[in-house]
Order: structure tokens, then sequence, then C-alpha cells
């Protein structure tokens, strides 16, 4: 050790000057240490533990538990539409104001991967997250048979109401804000023209506005990437289900999944990735779920898409031509499943008190996953001022 350390002071190198500026009587003291490690017996390597997946939520829902004095944690049943859905509220501080989260698919529920992205938001909102008439855990409550018949656009829309009168009542607030993503910017929009006196600010993300121009330009650039990079398979499908989204034609599901599936896979879902499954697979570590709940997560995303993504995707709500509450859209850049450019357009001719939007120039259709940390400054810069302005916020 020492020749090799004599070598390096005369090397005239100084990649590690840590090294040549090290004084010899440091040496001795080295030396010792490294005699005593010699003198540690060495085990054989144990074989790692398996860990279940019972342990692994535990460690998360530890780490996450709200323990502040004034925090809130409950995940219960409620009675919404006629029907239980779990609902989850977390926050650190009862006084924050509220953010009511509506999640896409339809059947997407964001509340099992919330545990990843939502946590720094609950140090400065309460967070409410519901799964939704056949989705997620509440699909789990009800008989299916029962429920598709209920599975209608006003139907969700109502529920939404139910569940934003719900928490405004429960949590003492007069207003709230609702975030609303993928299909469930429908809804959110739909709180936001019906019940503007409930709202401190709408939050759109990956924002729902024109399905059909949507789904056309979805197609285009899922063809123009297989062309590009010859994909054969690709085309072929793609091809075999034009012309897509013409004017007053309905979309049979089976031609959205088919366009759906190369859009993600050309990274139209999430930017960069080839799948969603970076963010889905978030679900399995969830401690808001069990076991059971998780191996059938997606059976609600499976059973009510059918009954209402052809419906929403064919509306075109471009005649939303003026709120009466702060606007506020955050959109990915690279987002092709509901267009951002399309959402985009319509920002800059809708009217409203306040509106801002904000690009997420390394996402695509999952912003909260895929930029965490921007989503959380962007709720802190532009919505939570307006409820700190009306005196709605812990100091």
């Amino acid at each position: 050790m020492v020749r090799i350390m004599d070598d390096v002071r005369t090397s005239g190198r100084n990649d590690y000057p840590y090294c040549v500026n090290a004084p010899r009587r440091g040496i001795p003291n080295l030396l010792i240490f490294v005699a005593v490690l010699a003198t540690i017996p060495v085990r054989a390597q144990e074989p790692a533990k398996e860990v279940s997946r019972a342990e692994a939520t535990a460690i998360i829902a530890n780490a996450r538990k709200i323990v502040t004095p004034n925090g809130l944690e409950q995940l219960e049943k409620v009675r919404i539409g006629g029907i239980d859905q779990w609902v989850s509220i977390r926050g650190a501080n009862r006084r924050n104001p509220v953010l009511l989260l509506i999640h896409g698919g339809p059947g997407y529920v964001t509340m099992p991967m919330s545990w990843w992205f939502s946590r720094g938001w609950e140090e400065y909102f309460t967070v409410v997250q519901w799964d939704q008439r056949a989705a997620g855990k509440t699909y789990l409550l009800s008989d299916p048979a029962t429920i598709a018949p209920t599975l209608t656009r006003e139907r969700m829309i109502a529920d939404a109401e139910e569940m934003a009168a719900w928490v405004r009542r429960q949590l003492g607030k007069n207003k709230i804000f609702v975030l609303g993503h993928s299909y469930g910017s429908f809804l959110g929009l739909q709180l936001a023209e019906r019940h503007p006196e409930w709202l401190y600010a709408y939050i759109g993300v990956c924002q729902l506005i024109d399905g059909p121009e949507s789904e056309r330009r979805g197609w285009r650039f899922a063809m123009e990437a297989s062309r590009h990079a010859g994909n054969a398979e690709a085309v072929r499908e793609l091809e075999a289900i034009a012309p897509y989204g013409s004017p007053g034609q309905p979309l049979p599901i089976k031609n959205i999944y088919v366009e759906r599936k190369w859009v993600s896979y050309y990274g139209g879902v999430m930017a960069y990735r080839r799948d969603n499954s970076a963010d889905s697979a978030l679900a399995q570590l969830s401690p808001d779920y069990s076991d059971q709940e998780i191996a059938h997560i997606w059976d609600g995303n499976k059973f009510a898409t059918p009954y209402l993504l052809p419906e929403v995707v064919a509306l075109d709500l471009t005649t939303t031509n003026k709120l009466a509450v702060p606007l506020i859209l955050f959109e990915g850049r690279h987002d092709k499943t509901v267009n951002s450019e399309v959402a985009a357009a319509w920002f800059d001719t809708v009217k409203a008190p306040e509106k801002q939007i904000v690009w997420f120039e390394h996402s695509a259709h999952m912003p909260m996953t895929e930029e965490s940390g921007k989503f959380l400054l962007s709720l802190l810069r532009y919505a939570r001022p307006i409820a700190e302005k009306a005196g709605d916020a812990a100091p």
C-alpha cells in the first residue's frame, strides 16, 4: 500500500487528489484498520430472504403513514349513486385545501399508484380519491350484472357530483380543487361547468376535449411511427381499422384497442417507453389493496371500458368555450392517447377568470408518474395559492 501511494505521488496524475496529498503519518493507522478487518471471519454468503407482498406493503404503509397531530388518513366505503364506493382521504393537516382526484380509464384507478406520486401532495392538500363505479376495489363490491345498466355517461357525472358534495360536507369545505385525469377530465370538466361555486379551480390533466380529432391524430401518429420503423405487423393492424375516427362514425371498442396498442408501443402513453407498465405495476405494492383486490384490480377496467369509452371519445366538447372558475391544464408533450395539442388549441380559445397551461416535456399520458416532482411543484405554484388567498390553507 505504501509503494502504491508513492507511485501515485510521483506519477504527476491528479485522478485521485485525496491520495496525492495524503501525509505519510496516516498510513500506519490505515494499515491497522486493514489488519483489524483481516481478523473478522468471512461467513458464507447467505441467500437473500424473500420478502412477501405483505411485508413490502407494510414498509410502504409505515413510511407514508400520516402521523402529524392534525392529519387525516381514512380508507372507507361511502354510499355514492346508490352503491358502496371506496374512498381514500389523506392529508398532513386538515386546514389544508381539499383536492379531489378523479381517475381516468374508464376504470384505470390511481389510488393504488398514489403511494408513489402523491405523498408530497398530502403535505399541502387533503387528497381525496375514489375508485369509481365498476373500478378497482369498488368493482368487487357489487354484482357486475346489476351495475352494467348503470354505466352511462350521465350516471358517472352524477356520481362525480355526489362525490364532490360528500367531500365538501365531510371535510367542512365550501370550495375544493377538482383534478380530472384522462377520462376523469371529462367528469371534472362537467363539475366545473355545472357547479363552479364548489371549486377553487379545475385542474385538467391530459384533458379530453375533442375525442374524434384526438383519435384521428393518435392513429396517424401510430401509423407514421410504424412505417418509419418498418413494423409490418403494426401497419397491417392499423390499416385494417382505417378510416379511423371518421366524422359521424362510431368507433368499435376493438378498433380503439388496436389504436391504443400501437400508440402505447411508440411512446404515446408513457414517453420513451413501449407501454405503461412502469405506472400500472406500482399498484402491486399498494398498501391500500389486499392480495385478493390486487389480483382483480383491472377487472373493472376491462368490464367498464366497452360501456363508457366509445361514447366519450365520440364527444366534441369544444363548444365549452367559457368557464366560471380558474382553469389549469397539465399536458404531457408526448401525449398521443388524449392528444395534448388538441387540448392546447382549446385552451387558447376558452375563457376563464384565470387560466394556465403547464407542459410536461418528458411525459406523455402519465405526468403524475413520469414527472412527479414537477407535478407537485406545479400544484404548489398554480393551484394552492388560490386557496391561500381565500385563507383556506395551513400556515
